[in-house]
């Protein structure tokens, strides 16, 4: 049984997603790695099955997009690591980080781990709105789930596989993040955060989020802290 489980799910990252690949399997970790192609249309699929044929690596096909939240599911369905962690396919995030993100879990001090972008490391400096609307929605986010997190919309979110597995999650596309967090919250679990580098990408290269994806994270923080 590997030690982590590394989701990647897939839309259109062809540009990206070998380079990626290839500094996830130079992380001296054991772990699996599983690609979930979420109905790419770029040849990115072709890049997810040529990549299935190497050993610890296994891929799953969505027929058209559904969205990260439902990659994420499918993925969460096959893994069988300890440890869980989402892996976006660009290389805004650095798998040279997973010792660090771990070892709260591995330690036992940990249920959940974040990694946060706004904790001190280097990051590239890109668009000061999104910023804001990170700041602001997680700040929201900790309002109603009573934790102090300074990242909720993070990439980087790392699970016990036990848990993560045992919680219903519903939400397709972005309203992943607040469902996630509102629901380890609701189960009181232990979260840590770890200092983070990020190189945002703008939208020219291939950056999916947009500002409308705000309203839905905020109706997503207010209905499952709610109600799971």
């Amino acid at each position: 049984m590997p030690a982590l489980s590394v989701l990647i799910p897939v839309y259109n990252e062809k540009p990206t997603l070998g380079k990626l690949l290839e500094r996830v399997r130079a992380v001296p970790v054991d772990l699996e790695i599983i690609l979930i192609d979420d109905g790419s249309t770029d040849g990115s699929r072709e890049e997810v099955e040529a990549a299935a044929t190497v050993p610890g690596i296994r891929a799953f096909f969505h027929e058209k997009n559904r969205g990260k939240g439902a990659a994420v599911r499918t993925g969460l369905s096959a893994c069988s690591g300890d440890i869980v962690i989402i892996q976006d396919a660009d290389l805004e995030y650095f798998p040279e980080e997973y010792p660090d993100l771990i070892a709260p879990i591995r330690k036992g001090l940990a249920d959940v781990v974040y990694g946060s972008r706004f904790k001190g490391q280097a990051n590239r400096a890109l668009y000061f709105h999104h910023y804001l609307a990170n700041r602001s929605l997680t700040i929201f986010s900790d309002f109603f789930t009573n934790l102090h997190l300074t990242d909720m919309l993070t990439c980087y979110k790392v699970f016990r596989r036990d848990l993560i597995q045992s919680i219903p999650l519903r939400e397709d596309r972005f309203g992943f993040d607040p469902e996630v967090t509102a629901k380890i919250a609701r189960r009181r679990c232990r979260v840590f955060e770890v200092p983070i580098s990020y190189y945002g990408r703008t939208h020219a290269e291939g950056k999916k989020v947009h500002g409308w994806h705000a309203f839905n994270a905020a109706y997503c923080i207010i209905r499952y802290s709610i109600a799971d």
